[in-house]
Order: C-alpha cells, then structure tokens, then sequence
C-alpha cells in the first residue's frame, strides 16, 4: 500500500553530575536521501557522535509512569523522545490529520482485546503481531535518526521488549503455543538486523499497583484488564527481558515509577560504561550500511513477510485485493509512490 508489496504485506498479512548535551538537533528527515555517494565523498557517521549519541529505552508495565519518565530524560538530557508507539504509528508519520481509518492497520482492535482478549476470532495475536512491526518500524526511525544527526533518542519501549505482552497473553491463555512460534520465527529474522539499545532502563511497579493506578485513572478500556494479565507482563519482564538484554545492553532499574528522580537518572547515565554489546564493534563502514537499511522502509517491512500459514494473521486473496484497493484508491496519497501523486499537490509529476 506504499508503493510496494513488502510495505502492502506490512500493512495487511503482517506475512546529579552535568551530562554534554548533543549538539544535533536537527531532523533526520531529508528531501535527498543518503546513499553511496555520500559515503564516497566523506559523510561518516562517527564524526556525529557525541556522550549522549545513544539510545535509552524505558520500559515498564502498564501505567507505570514511562512515558512521563522517558519525556522528561530526553529533554533534561537534550534529546529526542519518542513516544510509545501505537496501532496508527505508521499513518501518524505520513499524516498530520484525518488518519485513515484503522481497518487498514493491522485489522485488529486494541479495544476489543481489553473488551475480549480471548476472542475466537485471532484478534489478540493480531494485534501483537502488528505491534511488533509497528515497534521495528519505529525502532528503524531511531536508529535513522541517531545515525543521521548524532543526537541521543529515549524511546518508551521498544521492539526488543514487545516479547512480554506475548509471554503475557500466552500464560493467560489469548493465544495459541503455536502463535508464539510464528512470532519468533519473524522475530528471529528481522530483529537481527539491529542494534539494541544502549541503556534499558525499567521502572519496577508491582502489579498491584499498577491496576490500583488503572482503575483509579485509566480510561473505560483499559479498566478491563485483569491483574493477572498485569502480574504476568511483570514476570515476563523480569525473568525473561531483563535477563535478555543485559546481555547487550546496560541495564538501570528503578522502583517508584513516575516518581522516579529524573536527575538522579541523569547522573546514574553520566557514570555507566558501554562496556558490551554490538555496538562496540561498529565501524564507519557497518553504520554505513545500517544506515541504508533503516532509511528503507520498504525493506524492513519486507523482514516480517514470511511464507507461513498461521490462521489468526492469513487473510484470503480477495479480501486482500479489496483492502489494498481502496486504500490506494480511496486515500489521498496513496495511489503512487511519494512525490507522484497530483491529488495533494505534487508538482511536475510528468518530469520527474
């Protein structure tokens, strides 16, 4: 639906110390793209960096307060904060109003797994599975903008801690064993070709808590959700995430949640050392080639179309064909590849 069958697969089968500000503050979104020849002619991407050319992610259960934490490092620190991203993350960056509507992401319903998250009908596993996607397509916007400008990100979530929603759904029975293979199995393929993050940072708040804070202040859908569904992504983070990607990344814990002291986490960043993961073995040359792929959306999004028959994410040929085709040609934009399309202005179509 972008011009491309991997983005139409994408799209409708899934198949207290004082820190150094970056002195990058500008946009990775260019109107000529980065390539080989720029490279040639000198561009290299270490010569951006900087002490806070990383990326911190913060992660946590529901309502834990990570969003307003990871806002307020990225601005104490002077970088750039990406929210949590959402079921319409991928409209939302090629959009400024009047969002298509969401049967054409992922057709699958947040709402209805807070209302049936055991729905006959695959939903719960659609939803995560899109959601994966949609995290490696913003996790591909991070790493583009870290590469491109040398400014740090502190993202809330990320791709690499997806795995506890479905750890969590699995143990509560919303999805099936063979589900979790699927997911892997794209996971496995896609997620490779990154660099996690640099710091993960977690925000430990019993789930008890959490559901407290929910009912008290969450919204009508969210009420729905049951504690043990909350006690199982708090397990899953801690037996399973945490212990993943210390692996790789450094890793701060915190209790409290939003009432966690963003200066002491300043200063707790100021004194961590990046002593393992991928990322010390980088070379101007590998963040050459990562910067190609993850300006390429089209080819991360061909990363999650896999061959495999799973009834909760197939949809038949001639549903396809009638979703891609009123997407295309019932959504301003849509029709032709950027730049191409008269309908929303584009100039000079006939000489480019």
């Amino acid at each position: 639906m972008f011009g491309t069958a991997g983005l139409r697969g994408l799209r409708l089968t899934w198949k207290a110390g004082v820190i150094s500000v970056s002195q990058f503050h500008v946009s990775s979104k260019h109107g000529i793209q980065y390539g080989y020849l720029a490279y040639i002619l000198g561009e290299r991407t270490t010569k951006r960096f900087g002490p806070n050319s990383k990326i911190i992610t913060v992660d946590g259960n529901l309502a834990s307060g990570k969003g307003k934490v990871a806002k307020d490092l990225a601005e104490r620190l002077g970088m750039k904060y990406f929210p949590e991203a959402d079921q319409l993350y991928i409209d939302k960056c090629t959009y400024n109003e009047n969002l298509p509507p969401i049967k054409y992401s992922g057709l699958c319903s947040l709402e209805k797994f807070y209302e049936d998250p055991k729905s006959p009908d695959g939903n719960s596993y659609r939803l995560q599975n899109w959601m994966f996607s949609v995290r490696m397509m913003q996790y591909a916007d991070v790493l583009e903008h870290l590469l491109s400008t040398g400014q740090g990100v502190v993202m809330e979530r990320s791709a690499y801690s997806d795995f506890v929603f479905l750890e969590a759904m699995l143990k509560n029975g919303y999805i099936r064993p063979e589900c979790v293979d699927h997911y892997n199995e794209i996971k496995n393929v896609s997620i490779d070709e990154f660099l996690p993050p640099h710091v993960a940072i977690y925000l430990d708040v019993p789930a008890a808590d959490v559901y407290k804070k929910i009912q008290e202040r969450g919204n009508a859908n969210e009420k729905k959700v049951a504690l043990p569904y909350l006690q199982s992504i708090e397990d899953a983070y801690k037996t399973s995430f945490l212990p993943k990607i210390s692996e790789t990344t450094e890793v701060l814990q915190y209790s409290g949640g939003d009432a966690v002291n963003v200066e002491q986490v300043a200063e707790d960043l100021e004194y961590i050392k990046i002593t393992k993961g991928p990322w010390l073995e980088q070379t101007d040359i590998s963040f050459h080639h990562l910067r190609m792929l993850v300006q390429d959306k089209c080819k991360i999004a061909n990363l999650f179309v896999l061959p495999t028959f799973v009834p909760e994410v197939t949809i038949g040929g001639a549903m396809y064909d009638k979703l891609f085709y009123q997407y295309r040609d019932h959504l301003p934009g849509k029709k032709y590849a950027k730049g191409y399309n008269s309908d929303i202005g584009d100039k000079y179509v006939w000489l480019k």
